[in-house]
């Protein structure tokens, strides 16, 4: 179970349609100026990827550095919504088009996923008369233990390619080589992100000298323990140390930022029984937030009961004992959460405690801030959409 905090509650009972996402934008800002009284020693780029709802970006805006884009669809979105922001342009297989949009808008930095690639941002870059500023992204042969995600194979380039950018940019000065990037792993805890760290510029100091490593980001969020956080105290304090006398750092967290303060919010449409479980169906599904389905566990939630002394009665409601196959029956111990969809991996949460819960009850899942609305399949079945409410301080 994830308690929302008591704002949030409030937020929710009051809502007529389901199902929806709240998010709490002030309790992001809150944490984002933590973020940043936490890491001094270095700069913040926030990945849209993680979420980049418009109010969401405006709300992080005052306390990051900029934002992380990935496509040209990211970037064309973001530079709309916050006209003015330092963008950095990442990812592979980036096209021709993507590379002269980051270009004409005058983007940051450019991170360099090949060879080729940076042949074509020259190229690009000398027919608009630009000087890209470009970092080369590293994919080291590093062993990364507990990490939730590893990025090799197309991701970066292995020694021989970043040496092989090394022989062209002297035949094009116009692109202006900044550094090194190096996103390497997702999922970590500050301690071991900050050994990966040292690694990686331990690497830079040895093959390019950089003045500016970007280490990206894989600050771990634990999906089956709500309450803990990363430490970013340790973690900035760590950087502080890295930072001493080398190379400019920056960051790009996304998930870490914002999972925390966001809650899709349904409701229970019936509760049923096959073959001795107990099923309870929601309004809405995975092609809402995919989140549990994509990483496999069981998504945090709250259990919003409206039928209270100051509500409305069940007896009044057609539902005075649980009813949901024509005789009354007591309401399961545990059950499994499913939405409406057609599949049977449709699941938020297996075989979980729910207590009295009953049709007509609110599920408010936690932890639905970062890559849930955004990543999840929208169209399957054409169900209704999502509403979207904002609590701002």
């Amino acid at each position: 179970m994830m308690e929302p905090p008591s704002a949030v509650r409030a937020r929710v009972l009051g809502l007529e349609r389901f199902p929806a996402y709240l998010y709490d934008l002030a309790g992001l800002s809150e944490h984002a100026a933590a973020i940043r009284g936490a890491l001094p020693a270095a700069q913040i780029f926030y990945a849209a990827k993680a979420n980049p709802d418009p109010r969401v970006l405006a709300a992080l805006e005052p306390y990051v550095d900029g934002i992380e884009v990935s496509s040209g669809g990211e970037l064309a979105h973001v530079a709309r919504t916050l006209p003015g922001a330092r963008l950095a342009l990442g990812g592979p297989g980036k096209t021709d088009e993507e590379l002269e949009l980051a270009l004409r808008l005058g983007v940051d930095r450019i991170h360099v996923e090949s060879p080729r690639e940076l042949e074509r941002i020259a190229a690009i870059g000398r027919r608009l008369g630009r000087e890209p500023d470009v970092l080369l992204r590293a994919n080291l042969d590093v062993t990364v233990a507990g990490a939730a995600l590893t990025m090799n194979g197309p991701f970066g380039m292995d020694d021989a390619a970043i040496g092989r950018c090394l022989e062209l940019l002297p035949r094009m000065p116009w692109v202006r080589l900044r550094g090194v990037h190096a996103h390497l792993a997702s999922g970590l805890a500050a301690p071991a992100l900050l050994e990966l760290a040292g690694r990686i510029l331990g690497w830079a100091a040895e093959h390019l000298d950089a003045a500016e490593v970007n280490l990206g980001g894989g600050m771990a969020v634990d999906y089956r323990a709500p309450a803990e956080r990363f430490d970013w105290a340790a973690y900035g304090a760590g950087l502080t140390r890295l930072a001493s006398g080398g190379p400019a750092l920056r960051v790009e967290p996304g998930r870490a930022v914002t999972a925390y303060h966001g809650w899709y919010v349904t409701d229970v449409l019936e509760v049923k029984r096959t073959r001795g479980e107990a099923f309870a169906v929601l309004r809405g599904g995975t092609h809402h937030l995919r989140t549990p389905v994509a990483k496999g566990h069981d998504q945090p939630f709250a259990v919003l009961s409206r039928w209270s002394s100051n509500g409305p009665d069940r007896e009044q409601d057609g539902d005075p004992d649980g009813v949901t196959d024509g005789e009354p029956q007591r309401p399961p111990e545990t059950a499994t959460l499913v939405g409406q969809l057609c599949t049977p991996k449709d699941v938020f949460a297996r075989d979980v405690p729910m207590g009295d819960l009953r049709a007509g009850d609110i599920v408010a899942f936690g932890m639905a801030g970062a890559y849930a609305w955004n990543i999840s399949h929208h169209d399957f079945l054409m169900h209704p959409e999502p509403d979207f409410h904002y609590l701002a301080g």
